[in-house]
Order: C-alpha cells, then structure tokens, then sequence
C-alpha cells in the first residue's frame, strides 16, 4: 500500500489550465446574471440527472403502481440520448437533432424548440455510434438564473465543434452562447456524453472519446460560469491518450462543491499510473485533490475492464463505491482515496454501465445480467441483494418502495424495491442503452430513439 501510495504521489502530473478565452460562438449574456450558488431547485422539479448532484434518483414517498400505461408520446427531430428534464409543468428535453424543447407535461404539446445547428453525421466522424451526434449529455437547469445548459456538437466551415448554450426555460431564448472546446483541443475525437452539472454559479461539462477509442482524445472536464462571463477552467487526465470521463450520470458533486468522476482506459499499460482506470476528486476550481485506481490498473487497460462505464456512487456516510467492467466492486472513502489499491473493500459484483440509484444505504445497480442491489454496510462492507430477473438492466431510478428502469425490446419495469419482483411493466419503444427515467408530477418520462414518451402508474 505505502509503495502504490508513493507511486501516486510521484505521477501526480495534472494538466490544469486557467484559460483566459472566449470561443469564437460568443458569448450572449443576460445582463446581471447571478453567479452565487444557485437556489434549490423546487422539491418536484427534475432539474439534473438523477434529480440531484449526488445522482441518487430517488424520490420518497410516491405510490407504487401495478400498472403502468403510456400516457403520450411525441416524435422530435432526433434520438433522446439524454434523461428528460422537468421545471414545473415543462419537460425539457434535447436531441440528436441539436434541438432543446419545451413540452407540456400534462398533454406532450411543444411549448417551444431552439436549434442551435446541425449535428454531425458519423460520416464525418473517425469512429462512433450515434448518427447523427448532436446533444447527448444531460442538461442542467439553474434554478438561480432560470436557464436551461446543454452542450451541442454541431458542423462548422472547420469541422464539428462543441457549443454551451444557456435558454430561458420558460420562452426558449437563448442567454448563453459560448465555445466549450479550449483551444488546442481536438473536438472531431472528443464526445460530450456525460450529463452536465452545476454547482456554485459553474456549468461543468466531461468529456471522453467516441465508440471505438479513435483519434488523440483525453478525459476532460471544463467549466464556465453560468452567466457566460468569465474565463474557463479545464482539468486534463494526465494520460498520454484516452482516458476519457464518459459515463453518462457526470460529474458527482458533494455538500463541499468536490467533483467526483470515473475515468476509462489509458494508454498506458505499465509503469507509473497515469490517472486512468480511476475515481479522481477535483475541487470546484478543477484541481486535482485526490484519486483511486485498482492494483491491476495496468492490466485494466490492457484489457479494457476499467472503471469508466459507471460514475461514482456517493453514499450519505461519504463513502464512495465505484464498479466498472470488470466486475469488481470498491468501496472507498471519499476524503482519502487512497491513490492505487486504496480501497476500503472489494469484492466480485458485476459489470456495470450507466448509473446507480441510491436510497440510505442501498444502491441500485445497472448490471448487464439484471439490475442489482447492493447494501452497503455495517462499517466498510457491502454486500449484494436482489438481482432482476426479467430484462431490466438500465439506469434506475426509485420513487417510493419502486424501482424504474429499462430493459432489452424497449420494455420501461417498475421494481419492488424490496425484493426485486416486477410490479408492471409497458412498453415504450427503442431506447438507447443508457436511458435513464425522470419520475415527476405524477409521471414517468423517458428519452426514446424517436422522441419522448409520459407513462402513468395506477
């Protein structure tokens, strides 16, 4: 342990950089924008992934259904990879098509739409799976400032580029128009695929690699101010290639305003580690404050089994569990990671890609062999629950003493939280394989491959 720990502390080499620029999109600011912390959001509002910036996706207290039906479905101008947000009687919702709606929440009705450009066909791309790729991460509603941030890929005269942008909520106006790629950045090889977060007045947007792992990529996390002033701050894996932060939930921001994220393979396949195959802990300014790898982070890499695929759980006690591909679960403390095999406890689990949902000390995992729980405790342990026996292996959420998720042939399942057993289940389509549902007003909201679809329990 003393060794892996002075072996981290060596190659604590971390690219952060301060960047005194503006993007060539400009910015277009609301006069006066607040950059203090933001409020909360209202207790019934879905404003982020997984409703908050721990990503626990649940909600107390909601009735279990034993049915479910489709309430209302409405066709956008592409593929909902992101999770459908929802402010009031709004359901946001952004698309493949570089488009941010507004639908109304009782009847699907679009309220209004903003394009900001046109995505990227694969074609133009060295490798990848989305066609055409346009908004995929989650966007952050800002409850101080009343916008609504996305990051769009968009073409250009010099190739794809990535936007932020910041819209009224309630009109579609845009606020905010910015550049999110620094420069020497490669945009063509990079994929904002993570959801975005907000903390303190600070829009923070990961990105990664394309399907495929083509191209110079490098993990990446920048961060803008949300009144689009400012300069940017950018924090690099310090990797010679790779190492991309992909995993859909984002960053994962504790009461502190740290930022926790998963990082995938890197190049490197021996010698000191290079930050990859990790849980790396940044300050709200992007520094580099802490970090975990497993013993085998080389051999990780060497096969692909890292710990990008899931983002970190962070528990009410602090603790921090973390799986990935290779099916070995970690529990960690989250104020000393404890550099490479610092672990508090590990343990087989399960492959795991998406995000979890937490209640307590109970974690919900998207394993690819079925959703699982996981408890947590007493002391550092965990031990595994239930396993789902009917297809459900997506990114849950819980509302009440019910677990939502998806599964194979477009299926949206309502699990017993206590058992695992299916309540209902509906069909609601093709889904991409991370979508994730938003649970609000009384309703279950879900991205599809054509647009959006409103389910109701009863």
């Amino acid at each position: 342990m003393a060794m892996a720990r002075r072996q981290w502390l060596r190659s604590l080499g971390i690219t952060l950089v301060i960047l005194g620029w503006v993007g060539a999109g400009g910015v277009a600011a609301q006069e006066g924008s607040p950059v203090a912390s933001p409020a909360p959001a209202a207790s019934t509002d879905w404003s982020t992934y997984h409703r908050d910036n721990a990503r626990t996706g649940y909600v107390p207290g909601l009735p279990d259904p034993q049915h479910l039906d489709r309430a209302w479905s409405t066709e956008l101008d592409g593929a909902v990879y992101a999770e459908p947000l929802v402010v009031g009687d709004r359901v946001l919702v952004a698309t493949e098509g570089d488009t941010l709606y507004s639908l109304d929440a009782a009847t699907g009705q679009v309220q209004w739409h903003t394009n900001f450009g046109s995505p990227v066909p694969s074609s133009e791309l060295p490798c990848g799976n989305i066609d055409p790729l346009g908004i995929t991460g989650t966007p952050v509603y800002d409850p101080a400032t009343g916008l609504v941030f996305a990051v769009a890929e968009v073409q250009g005269d010099a190739g794809p580029s990535h936007l932020l942008v910041g819209l009224d909520a309630a009109t579609g106006e845009v606020r905010v128009r910015r550049s999110a790629d620094p420069p020497g950045f490669a945009p063509l090889a990079h994929q904002q695929r993570a959801a975005l977060a907000l903390s303190r007045g600070m829009v923070y947007v990961a990105y990664g690699g394309l399907f495929g792992d083509c191209g110079d990529y490098l993990g990446t996390v920048v961060a803008a101010r949300t009144d689009g002033q400012g300069d940017l701050l950018m924090f690099q894996v310090p990797t010679t290639r790779e190492g991309g932060i992909w995993a859909p939930p984002g960053p994962v921001i504790d009461a502190a305003g740290d930022l926790f994220v998963s990082v995938g393979n890197g190049e490197a396949t021996g010698g000191d580690w290079d930050h990859s195959d990790s849980v790396l802990r940044l300050s709200p300014n992007l520094e580099l404050k802490d970090g975990f790898a497993p013993e085998e982070w080389a051999e990780d890499n060497a096969s692909d089994a890292d710990l990008g695929s899931l983002a970190p759980v962070l528990l009410p006690d602090g603790s921090i569990f973390i799986a990935g591909k290779s099916g070995t679960g970690y529990l960690l403390d989250s104020n000393a990671l404890g550099g490479v095999g610092g672990q508090t406890t590990a343990a087989p689990v399960c492959r795991a890609f998406g995000g979890a949902a937490v209640v307590d000390s109970r974690i919900f995992l998207p394993c690819t062999d079925g959703l699982r729980e996981i408890a947590v405790g007493p002391g550092a342990a965990f031990a595994l629950g239930w396993q789902a026996q009917d297809g459900a292996n997506g990114s849950p959420v819980v509302g009440g003493n019910t677990v939502y998720a998806t599964g194979s042939g477009g299926t949206l399942y309502a699990l017993n939280l206590d058992d695992g057993s299916v309540r209902a289940k509906v069909d609601v389509g093709e889904t991409s394989r991370f979508a994730t549902p938003t649970l609000a007003g009384g309703r279950i909201f879900l991205g599809t491959m054509t647009g959006v679809v409103a389910v109701v329990g009863s």
